[in-house]
């Protein structure tokens, strides 16, 4: 799932994008309201994290802009003030939620993960393939009723290949949705990856899932397809 986080201050904004890399969410980083906006109005968010106190456009104008433009993104804003009129003016403009600085971390992603699970109704369910199950809200993933234990970016790719499983997956779509870059050829990261999240979910068991198309890509196939 892909979050724009607008915040100017570089600390905050490099412990907010870190802590959600490492969750398995894609980040877009901007430092100003102008960029903020910019990217709100162009580009597919599940949610935008605005920071009040932005240079060029302050988070404010940036949440009015998006409800006018008719964008229903879930929008958590980020304030220093522990004020009863900035949550209220905040909601009155639109905002889903008002978190207050300094942040905690555990407190934020709880609040990220609600509101994305607020406007995905579905997203946070279960997501199955034959015995191989993936609780997203938990983020666990169980084969054959066995817990396997995935690191954040291996979660994110067995994510990606069930939402799109039995369409072959070239390296370039799979590098930019879950390492958000542009794929090098010279890099082996993605056949890296899909090597190791075989050796957790398809080694130990008779039938294989993770299928490798020859100069195309991957797929994830049911046992019904192999």
């Amino acid at each position: 799932m892909k979050i724009l986080l607008v915040e100017e201050d570089s600390r905050i904004a490099a412990y907010l994008n870190q802590g959600l890399s490492e969750a398995g969410f894609c980040v877009d980083l901007r430092r100003d309201g102008n960029q903020g906006l910019h990217s709100a109005l162009t580009e597919a968010y599940d949610l935008v994290v605005l920071d009040v106190m932005l240079p060029g456009l302050d988070g404010w104008d940036a949440l009015g802009a998006i409800r006018r433009a008719g964008r229903d993104v879930p929008i958590m804003l980020l304030g220093t003030r522990d004020e009863v009129d900035d949550r209220v003016k905040g909601l009155d403009l639109g905002a889903d939620d008002y978190l207050l600085k300094p942040v905690v971390f555990d407190e934020f992603l709880v609040r990220t993960r609600t509101l994305l699970r607020r406007g995905n109704p579905g997203e946070f369910g279960t997501m199955r393939l034959a015995d191989l199950e993936l609780d997203l809200l938990r983020r666990r993933v169980t084969r054959s009723g066995t817990r396997i234990d995935l690191t954040a970016k291996e979660f994110s790719l067995l994510e990606l290949l069930l939402r799109r499983q039995g369409e072959v997956l070239p390296r370039s779509l799979i590098a930019s949705q879950v390492w958000d870059m542009n794929f090098d050829s010279d890099t082996n990261v993605i056949d890296v990856a899909i090597c190791r999240l075989r050796s957790k979910i398809d080694d130990p068991f008779d039938v294989k899932f993770i299928r490798t198309v020859r100069r195309m890509g991957y797929v994830l196939e049911g046992p019904e397809c192999n």
